[in-house]
């Protein structure tokens, strides 16, 4: 039984000219005696279960999960040094600058990774297998592609220039099998009585210390976390994603992963994940709350100028824009089913009422986006 004030990380084994870090395994019974994880855990909880009755009140929660979900994708490649904005991600690929297209791609292929993780969690738990399969979709066609997608690594990787003056170097590719083995048998040992919270800021630890694949490894271990959620239904809608949380706390961030394998000091890392936890969840509950008021305002300011005839074209748009806050002309035709003309007075119409806002400076091909509903999401992280 390991307390974690007793807690030895691993230690530094020498290779051929360099020493690489060997974690020690995790699936074993942990005693948390320190009273002020005992609070934080117990906020976090809290504001957890807040969350999940809010997410049962919002109708169409759906839509704004997707929000939620392109926020994540773009928070977590932005750790990895991508310059991706929210509604560049939106955009569709022939409107995106030809120089930022490879960080756009990366972005998708993080949203299409979580949504096909989320998914596959109905036949598949949260295991090594669920996570090769969403790591091959999170590296198709982007410069980690080569660096054998959906397969855990047969050589050394480091975290730095080189391997000789790296930040960290990872265990040894022959132990990688053997500790992610027991990483998810911890996730799934029940025998255990760690609380999911604890549980899963210890995984995610082990996780980025393994280092299990060539590239991807931060992305992948962050929507862990999030898959984690999914898999224990600790949330009955994937709406908490804490990549906002670590890119504004990027130092911390890493720093807290680099104090556990250097001094042990796992309690400061639980303590800074579960105060993660904490803020992103009632961000969330913000979120949906500013979501629901702004949805107010326009159906009591903006809805009634539409005449009868044309009331149910502006409420079709309206209801399209929560799921795509970003638009073309063509896009609005396409969906409500209207000739080229009417969808370009009804998007005017909308501009002229403050709804939309042109978004590209372009005469032609214009793209427009619901500005109000995106800065909400975005409010948490004005960082650019």
């Amino acid at each position: 039984m390991m307390d974690i004030d007793d807690y030895k990380a691993g230690q530094y084994k020498q290779q051929y000219e360099y020493k690489s870090f060997e974690p020690m395994p995790i699936n074993h019974a942990w005693v948390f005696s320190d009273g002020q994880i005992q609070n934080l855990l117990s906020e976090a909880d809290r504001v957890l279960g807040e969350l999940n009755a809010f997410s049962q009140l919002v109708p169409n929660v759906d839509f704004f999960i997707r929000m939620h979900i392109m926020k994540e994708a773009t928070q977590s490649s932005r750790i990895e040094g991508t310059r991706t904005n929210m509604e560049e991600a939106l955009l569709e690929e022939k409107d995106v600058d030809p120089e930022k297209r490879d960080d756009w791609v990366e972005v998708q292929n993080y949203v299409e990774a979580i949504n096909s993780a989320i998914g596959q969690l109905a036949n598949l738990p949260l295991s090594n297998r669920l996570l090769k399969d969403t790591h091959k979709i999170l590296m198709q066609g982007v410069r980690g592609e080569n660096k054998q997608p959906g397969e855990f690594r047969t050589s050394q990787n480091w975290i730095g220039v080189s391997l000789k003056n790296a930040v960290f170097v990872p265990p040894h590719h022959e132990d990688v099998p053997d500790l992610m083995s027991d990483m998810e048998k911890f996730i799934h040992n029940d025998q255990l009585q760690v609380p999911h919270l604890i549980k899963i800021a210890i995984a995610h630890y082990q996780f980025e210390t393994i280092h299990p694949f060539l590239d991807g490894n931060g992305r992948l271990g962050r929507l862990m976390i999030a898959l984690y959620f999914a898999n224990f239904g600790l949330l009955h809608k994937p709406a908490l994603y804490l990549s906002d949380y670590f890119e504004q706390h990027k130092t911390e961030y890493i720093d807290h992963l680099m104090a556990v394998r250097d001094a042990n000091k796992l309690k400061d890392w639980l303590i800074f994940f579960l105060y993660g936890v904490k803020e992103t969840a009632e961000n969330s509950i913000q979120v949906f709350k500013d979501i629901l008021s702004l949805k107010q305002q326009l159906e009591r300011e903006v809805l009634p100028h539409f005449s009868p005839r044309r009331q149910e074209n502006a409420q079709s748009l309206m209801h399209f824009l929560y799921q795509s806050p970003v638009v073309s002309i063509n896009m609005v035709a396409t969906f409500l089913g209207l000739q080229r003309n009417t969808a370009t007075m009804l998007v005017n119409d909308f501009v002229q009422h403050g709804v939309l806002q042109q978004l590209t400076g372009k005469q032609r091909n214009r793209v427009f986006w619901f500005k109000d509903y995106m800065m909400i999401f975005r409010q948490q992280n004005e960082s650019e």
